[in-house]
C-alpha cells in the first residue's frame, strides 16, 4: 500500500512540474514578445487614422449604394402599383 501512495505522490509531483513548466514557458514567451510589441506600437498608432478613414469611406460607399438602389426601386414599385391597381379593384368587386 505504501508503494501505491508513493507512486501517486510522484505522479502528482510530475503533474505539478509539467504545469509549472508550461506556465514558465508562457511567461517567457510573453517577456520575449514585449520588446517587439513596444517597437511596433508607434507603427500601429500611425496606421490607426488611415484605417479609420478607410472604414468611414467604406461605410459611406455602402450607404450611397443602398440609397441608389432604393431610389431605383421606388419608381419601379410605383409603376407596378399603377398597372396592378385596376386588376386589384376588379378582383375585389367580383
Amino acid at each position: 500500500m505504501g508503494a501505491l501512495i508513493a507512486l501517486f505522490v510522484l505522479f502528482m509531483m510530475a503533474f505539478v512540474a509539467v504545469v509549472l513548466f508550461a506556465v514558465a514557458v508562457k511567461v517567457m514567451f510573453k517577456l520575449l514578445l514585449l520588446p517587439f510589441r513596444l517597437v511596433l506600437l508607434p507603427i500601429k498608432l500611425l496606421l490607426l487614422p488611415i484605417v479609420a478613414i478607410a472604414v468611414i469611406v467604406k461605410l459611406a460607399l455602402l450607404f450611397a449604394f443602398g440609397v441608389a438602389i432604393v431610389a431605383v426601386l421606388i419608381p419601379i414599385a410605383i409603376v407596378v402599383a399603377i398597372f396592378a391597381a385596376p386588376f386589384l379593384l376588379v378582383s375585389a368587386l367580383t
